[in-house]
């Protein structure tokens, strides 16, 4: 879900309660990952039919990340709850496409710990520098974010011949992005530390 730098607060001009639609759409996104990994690993990646049930639970689970962003801007549900389990809602999701497509032998290894080591280690950043302020999501970690479930889709789907290289492509689109991002995340978390060291604002880009 993406977020602005300032708080948000409801119509009431309050902050809003951590109990809202669009903080439920991003807690539904954590639950759907044990779904999608029985489907996608429960004959070994070789059943078709699993594969397409894995790749539709992929896609939902996907399209609520923009779902909550939308909700959250239009009406105001803007919370610290959101900034922090969204993106990690996000690489849960991710992580275990990742890591299972690996298991199953559709997807390169190198390719899975590159995007893990750089994902692992931009949300321990995130948590270690909170007390400095919270770092919403950036144009180009919605970019990666973007390319990444793309890339990961394709995969899944059970499709040969020409899909297979269209996803090769777009993942290796996704892993430039993802590690440039998390270098400019290292920048920006350092700015972000720096300015409120010295009393400065707290704004800032995400992964």
């Amino acid at each position: 879900m993406s977020t602005p730098t300032a708080p948000a607060s409801g119509a009431s001009g309050r902050a809003p309660s951590n109990w809202n639609v669009a903080n439920g759409l991003t807690v539904l996104r954590i639950v759907l990952v044990p779904v999608f990994l029985w489907l996608l690993l429960r004959h070994g990646g070789l059943d078709t039919t699993d594969r397409w049930w894995a790749f539709a639970v992929f896609v939902v689970a996907m399209m609520t990340d923009r779902i909550d962003g939308d909700l959250a801007r239009k009406y105001g549900l803007i919370t610290d709850f959101g900034k922090i389990a969204d993106p990690i809602a996000d690489k849960a999701l991710t992580g275990a496409a990742f890591i299972s497509l690996s298991v199953i032998g559709i997807l390169w290894w190198w390719v899975t710990i590159v995007v893990l080591v750089r994902e692992i280690g931009i949300t321990l950043m995130r948590f270690a520098i909170i007390k400095y302020g919270v770092m919403p999501a950036s144009k180009g970690g919605k970019l990666k974010t973007a390319l990444q479930a793309l890339s990961l889709a394709l995969f899944i789907a059970p499709l040969q011949g020409v899909f297979f290289w269209i996803a090769c492509a777009v993942m290796g689109a996704a892993v430039v992005v993802t590690v440039v991002t998390g270098l400019d995340y290292v920048l920006a978390a350092r700015r972000l530390v720096s300015e409120a060291k010295a009393g400065g604002g707290t704004t800032g880009e995400s992964a």
